[in-house]
């Protein structure tokens, strides 16, 4: 039988483990609560972003058609011209007189012309009655005939006279925007050359031209047949301008042409663009960054920004397991979309991402999963990592 001694230093022993143990449990960290998002597989767009450069859609170089002097510019440089809209006058006495000039001589050479033809007539009846030789019947036939070129000969001397005339009067060939004046009013011009005077560049609606390298295409082809995407076809497909800040350009377009053959110094395609401009924000020969809409990936996930992340070895996102922890699973980016990165592959549909609380978590830790509306109470999303080069995610 224990005596009193042994029953109290067990007793003390019991005391002892029973405090352990309640320090033990208060000293052990709540298990976190992280707030996920269900992603379910479904059509999401396939796009592409690339570096591009604007254009106008048409241009002119404005020029002297005619020697003489600049002596006044009408239109106001960096303005909206109309197409026929005059522009500059180079001095028009010298082709106003040369044009009086040549109505003189239309005039002689009809006056000739009457005469001869009133001498063939009479020679005509004349000879008739063999009053007149057969000899002069012809030379007055002759010199009708060639009083008749000379009337017309005038005439064209006439017509080009106010040609001339007109080409004083430099008027716009297109319509849309009218550069700087290249010369000096008071400075001859068209004297040998024609004088380039003005550019005049069609921006609404606005080329852009970028490339693509042939090998994803090519892929998107393989994925096409697999039946992982459906490409847009011909203008069907969508084009984007990304401005500095982030933000999409308002106005869509659309493309509008793809070269049939691949550059062999770059490897890759060009592609044309068609987006409108009204409010003459674009300005050719900006650069620009170009997204394209090519298509859709028929079975792909939508995670925001934040939620994705990225180590040595590429793109992941963290999980809340069925047992209540964290798996870690290695993803495919394609693109950005709405501030939330489209992934074609590594997630499996029902997955619940989590999206908060990333920096204090870790892959095999358990956790207590709060699923969110997507969007609601989302954190600011940091800056997007470096695009992978996933493009040959979508086969």
């Amino acid at each position: 039988m224990p005596s009193r001694v042994q029953l109290i230093l067990a007793a003390v022993a019991a005391l002892f483990v029973a405090a352990c143990s309640k320090e033990q449990a208060q000293q052990q960290p709540p298990t976190p609560e992280v707030g996920v998002i269900v992603v379910h597989a479904e059509p999401v767009p396939l796009v592409r972003d690339a570096s591009g450069r604007l254009a106008p859609t048409r241009a002119s170089d404005v020029r002297a058609r005619v020697p003489g002097v600049l002596q006044k510019r009408i239109y106001k440089e960096g303005s909206m011209v109309k197409e026929g809209d005059p522009l500059v006058i180079i001095d028009t006495a010298p082709y106003r007189a040369a044009l009086a000039q040549a109505n003189a001589a239309l005039e002689q050479a009809q006056a000739a012309a009457t005469n001869a033809k009133v001498t063939a007539d009479r020679n005509r009846e004349l000879a008739k009655q063999s009053l007149v030789s057969r000899m002069q019947l012809d030379d007055s036939a002759a010199l009708e005939r060639s009083t008749a070129a000379q009337v017309s000969a005038a005439r064209a001397a006439v017509t080009t006279a106010r040609i001339n005339l007109g080409y004083a009067t430099v008027t716009a060939p297109i319509s849309g925007r009218a550069g700087q004046l290249r010369v000096l009013e008071g400075a001859l011009v068209g004297q040998g050359e024609a004088t380039l005077l003005t550019t005049i560049e069609q921006i609404d609606p606005m080329y852009v031209f970028f490339d693509q390298p042939a090998s994803k295409f090519e892929e998107l082809q393989r994925a096409q047949v697999s039946g992982n995407v459906t490409l847009a076809e011909g203008n069907l497909a969508e084009v984007r301008l990304v401005r500095d800040d982030g933000t999409l350009y308002d106005e869509k377009g659309t493309l509008d042409f793809s070269d049939y053959s691949v550059n062999p110094t770059t490897g890759a395609v060009a592609f044309r663009g068609r987006i409108a401009n009204p409010s003459r924000a674009l300005l050719p020969g900006m650069y620009v960054k170009v997204r394209l809409t090519v298509g859709t990936i028929n079975k792909g996930f939508r995670v925001p920004q934040l939620a994705v992340q990225r180590d040595g070895e590429g793109p992941y996102v963290l999980v809340a397991g069925a047992d209540g922890k964290i798996v870690q699973k290695r993803v495919e980016t394609v693109s950005v979309v709405d501030n939330d990165w489209i992934i074609s592959s590594g997630l499996a549909d029902g997955d619940q991402v989590i999206v908060d609380n990333l920096q204090k978590i870790g892959p095999g830790m358990p956790v207590k999963a709060k699923v969110k509306a997507p969007g609601a109470d989302a954190p600011a999303a940091p800056a997007a990592p470096e695009k992978a080069d996933d493009a040959e995610a979508a086969t």
